[in-house]
């Protein structure tokens, strides 16, 4: 999620050039009207089958009647759709090949893109293009996906991954992540947005992929190869505001409501008048990625931002009608979302009052490491720097679980109790936590060598579904600001106003001019290097991260369903897994040398410390494992046992 500082713009660019009505082209006879307490809610978009045959639907109830428009020039025809109860409208047609350019012709005279099209190739104002995913030859024919108590995440932006910032690009980088102990990419979003270069989080077609990361087709043979290599694709969907240039749902119909209000303005109508359809919509797409594309999992961007008063609330549905095309597909899906609520209500089953999701990102381990680490206390990192705090995430979750947040001024969160810890997502690095900084600077350029390999054994030692942050692993040092490329002038002064003014506002001064989001030059400093030489800081960070994520799947006491118990002595953070017998990891949040206040009985085996030359640390064999180098982590484990 970012936060645009500027209000929803809502886009008025038609498509202009009508053209007469062709008298030799007949309208797609109205099918037998239904009952109006029985809607009949199918998919939109145009919908292509194998022999040619193309239907095109779509919701326009603000319309008195809709045209389709196909193809341009002297191959240009408008067709009247035929109008069904409760604002639909439809057409039929033959001998229709994969490309053809379509759009809609409203009532107000103007031409739109398809809101459900499926590929945008020329951009968000231009014309939809009709696409079959089902041409497609798949080779993942016995993939089970990856469950969720396996999973070690990997989130990445396409543009940035590579210099090429496509899809295919990705694919001769999916080994390494294997390799690395990377169970699932997770792609940040890819739905058209306007321009080149964006997070993602500025759609406004949200069925339609990316056409400058090469279209759908691309996207298919992403996650074929993924599957090929044993990694599942998770991709990041924004169900909770769609963005500021190009948006024509307004045109369509009521998509958003005044009833609820959110930092992009008028909230998404789930639940108000004519929202069944809106449901539907976003409903379908979500089942469109796992059924078509085969993604393995979704993560639902702010869904504190998502508001339904229904009696059946969206997120639920959304989980429920996933988790059917899963089942049909013989394959595990997983539905995470991301909320600053702290509400286990997110994974409660609905028997108990949930919505049922798998997972839920929890950002309270983030705030609790970055800011002892750190120091930093701008922010919501004002409620946070404490070392029991830290402890108090480790062994339950939410720090702010029911008691006074400092920051929002007002009690905060709710118990986690006994729930699965697999059921919550931490990070040490995420788009968030680096791109809304002013410099979208790395903790890698915040914190000592020895403080950020601290940081990596806390989460990667804990019990939590971990999420690394494409470069995390071997130290990237270039940041990752917020970019856009939109189209609108007064858009782009705006954001460029609004940045100033919001990082202005912090306490900390910062001593640089903020990044202009449109100037390619703050895109192109994203870009990663993804090289680690050997015997470079870089391998040695990746080693241990590799290490780690080994340990996690060797070591029994690492495992899924293992227990944590965590407590504060002095300056040192004593964390015990696992039972009969547990393993005990000593943690040095401090900058000097202590002495290890042993948990257990005579001298016990070291089995990794992250101050290991090997890593980059300072440990040599001439080092007592009675005393903790600073920020140094010891993991312990009794003499009967050797992984």
């Amino acid at each position: 999620m970012h936060l645009l500082v500027v209000g929803v713009f809502v886009g008025t660019f038609g498509l202009t050039g009508p053209s007469p009505i062709h008298d030799d082209i007949a309208a797609t006879p109205p099918p037998k009207a239904k009952s109006k307490m029985e809607p009949r809610y199918e998919p939109q978009g145009a919908l292509l089958d194998a022999d040619g045959n193309a239907t095109w639907r779509v919701w326009a109830p603000l319309a008195d009647r809709v045209l389709l428009v196909n193809g341009s020039g002297p191959d240009r025809h408008e067709i009247a759709m035929a109008p069904e109860p409760f604002g639909f409208h439809t057409s039929r047609r033959s001998g229709v090949r994969e490309g053809l350019r379509y759009t809609f012709k409203l009532s107000d005279g103007q031409e739109y893109p398809d809101l459900a099209s499926r590929w945008q190739p020329e951009g968000v104002h231009r014309p939809s293009a009709v696409f079959s995913p089902d041409v497609f030859a798949w080779t993942d024919r016995g993939w089970g996906g990856v469950h969720r108590e396996n999973l070690v995440l990997y989130e990445l932006h396409v543009g940035t991954f590579t210099p090429e910032g496509t899809f295919d690009a990705i694919i001769p980088r999916l080994s390494e992540l294997a390799s690395l102990g990377i169970t699932a990419i997770e792609l940040m979003p890819i739905a058209q947005f306007p321009g080149e270069r964006n997070w993602g989080y500025d759609g406004v077609h949200p069925y339609a992929v990316q056409n400058s990361y090469g279209g759908p087709r691309a996207l298919q043979r992403l996650v074929d190869a993924a599957h090929r290599c044993g990694v599942a694709v998770f991709l990041d969907v924004v169900y909770n505001h769609l963005g500021p240039e190009g948006s024509y749902f307004n045109r369509f119909g009521p998509y958003f409501t005044d009833h609820y209000h959110t930092p992009w303005g008028n909230a998404i109508n789930f639940g108000d008048a004519d929202s069944d359809p809106v449901r539907q919509f976003f409903i379908d797409n979500a089942c469109f990625w796992i059924r078509d594309f085969h993604i393995d999992g979704l993560r639902l961007d702010a869904i504190h931002a998502i508001h339904d008063a229904s009696a059946n609330h969206i997120l639920a549905d959304i989980r429920a009608a996933v988790h059917r095309v899963g089942e049909q597909q013989d394959r595990a899906v997983v539905v995470t979302a991301e909320s600053h609520l702290n509400d286990v209500r997110v994974v409660l089953p609905a028997e108990q009052g949930g919505h049922g999701l798998d997972a839920v990102w929890s950002d309270d381990f983030h705030h609790s490491v970055h800011a002892l680490l750190t120091g930093e206390r701008d922010g919501y990192y004002q409620d946070f720097g404490k070392p029991e705090q830290l402890v108090k995430a480790l062994n339950d979750v939410h720090v702010y679980d029911g008691c006074y947040s400092p920051f929002r001024r007002r009690r905060h969160g709710n118990r986690v109790g006994s729930i699965d810890r697999t059921r919550f997502v931490v990070a040490l690095q995420n788009h968030d936590q680096i791109g809304n900084r002013a410099m979208g600077d790395r903790l890698t350029t915040l914190l000592p060598p020895a403080a950020q390999r601290l940081a990596v054994g806390l989460m990667l030692l804990s019990p939590f579904v971990p999420l690394l942050f494409m470069g995390e692993e071997y130290g990237e040092t270039r940041p990752f600001p917020f970019f856009c490329s939109f189209g609108d002038p007064d858009l782009v002064e705006a954001i460029r106003k609004g940045r100033r003014r919001e990082f202005s506002e912090l306490a900390f001064k910062w001593h640089h001019e903020i990044p202009d989001a449109q100037d390619p030059c703050t895109f192109a400093s994203a870009k990663l290097r993804w090289e680690w030489p050997e015997g470079s800081r870089q391998a040695e960070r990746r080693q241990l991260y590799q290490d780690l994520l080994s340990s996690r799947r060797r070591w029994p006491q690492l495992r899924p369903g293992q227990s944590l118990r965590a407590e504060l002595v002095d300056r040192m953070i004593v964390i015990q897994r696992g039972e009969s017998p547990e393993l005990i990891a000593y943690a040095n949040i401090s900058s000097d040398t202590i002495a290890v206040q042993s948990r257990q009985t005579g001298i016990q085996p070291i089995l990794l410390s992250t101050e290991d030359a090997r890593y980059g640390g300072r440990r040599t064999a001439a080092d007592s494992s009675s005393q903790l180098l600073p920020y140094e982590i010891l993991v312990t484990c009794p003499n009967e046992w050797r992984p």
